[in-house]
């Protein structure tokens, strides 16, 4: 007999709550710098991009005040194939494909391909408020081309 395949939350509510945390997390770093991102961390929450690796949300909005800090970006998060497998009522673990669309300066700047592919995995804890918060978010790059990633180290290469 075949085993069955494992299968995304059978839990439309949670499918919902976790798709609009990724939503929102996106929304936020695309339309308004990131500046209130780190209030979708959960206190110990840690953010990673490949190597790069932010701690707690106070590093969280350190990175992204830095990355304000850069000058004129526009930035387009495109994620899909998501999938959510609950671990138990305030645990989950999701995960889908990240498309980055980025480039230096003020819009309408040209089209190009992503600059960035990635798998990104996330462990998702529910707060005593109810609210849905990233204790791992993290982005593994698969494909990477063009204009540089903005990270620390996506910036030096």
């Amino acid at each position: 007999m075949q085993a069955q395949p494992v299968r995304s939350s059978r839990s439309p509510d949670l499918l919902l709550a976790i798709g609009a945390l990724l939503a929102d997390y996106w929304y936020e770093v695309d339309h308004n710098w990131g500046r209130n991102a780190h209030q979708l961390y959960a206190e110990s929450g840690v953010f990673s991009i490949g190597s790069d690796v932010m701690s707690g949300p106070a590093a969280v909005q350190a990175f992204y005040n830095w990355r304000e800090g850069r000058g004129a970006r526009e930035a387009r998060h495109v994620v899909s194939n998501l999938r959510v497998l609950q671990r138990d009522e305030d645990h989950a673990d999701m995960d889908c494909i990240l498309c980055l669309y980025a480039a230096d300066g003020e819009p309408v700047l040209p089209s190009s391909p992503p600059i960035l592919i990635a798998d990104e995995v996330a462990e998702c804890v529910r707060g005593s408020d109810g609210q849905w918060r990233f204790k791992s978010h993290l982005l593994k790059p698969v494909f990477k081309g063009g204009a540089p990633i903005t990270t620390p180290s996506g910036a030096k290469s």
